[in-house]
């Protein structure tokens, strides 16, 4: 049960630590175009997340794949910057169902998020024979917090679009070109060429 606590405390802090705030920009430009009422589909959203990044993390804790971690951290804002720009252009159609895209989005981006952490969990579990238990805990730890910034997200948007009367549109536009803003700078510093 120590153990458990040990990694689920170290996956929920990795991602609501601010100094790594990659991956809740990341969160936000996924999130930010679900309202209250889709709560489900954000679940289902902050799952694919989880699966995507589990498993490209479970193909490095057992040494199956390496990767270049420059490039890795390279790409992690590229995909903020891709997600981004996809609800840009489709802010406007995103109420009418069209959110399927971010699912498909959080599922293929996670595996490289996955990579990303990849380094983290492999220095804290050090040379541990089992890996499997420790994964499994470090993840429900990281979709436990993806699942309160998730929340905070369609909260602050459910205020904003029913109180301040912003439209649902202008809610993802702004947020996302936000998030865009801040990816620009992270991309350029991470250029590994």
């Amino acid at each position: 049960m120590d153990n458990f606590i040990l990694y689920f405390k170290l996956g929920l802090n990795h991602v609501l630590d601010f100094e790594a705030y990659d991956h809740i920009l990341f969160l936000v430009v996924l999130a930010v175009v679900f309202n209250f009422n889709q709560w489900k589909k954000a679940l289902w959203l902050i799952t694919f997340f989880t699966i995507g990044h589990s498993f490209t993390l479970a193909l490095a804790a057992y040494d199956v794949i390496r990767v270049d971690m420059k490039i890795v951290e390279f790409l992690i804002p590229l995909t903020i910057l891709i997600t981004g720009f996809v609800n840009l252009i489709r802010a406007k159609n995103y109420y009418t169902g069209k959110e399927r895209i971010n699912l498909i989005f959080a599922l293929f981006f996670g595996l490289i998020h996955g990579l990303g952490f990849s380094n983290y969990f492999s220095m804290m579990i050090g040379r541990e024979e089992e890996v499997l238990f420790p994964l499994l805990e470090f993840a429900l730890g990281i979709e436990a917090s993806q699942i309160i910034i998730v929340f905070f997200i369609i909260l602050l948007g459910a205020v904003l679009q029913n109180v301040f009367k912003v439209s649902r549109r202008d809610w993802i536009l702004v947020a996302s070109s936000i998030v865009i803003g801040f990816s620009i700078p992270i991309i350029l510093e991470r250029v590994f060429w």
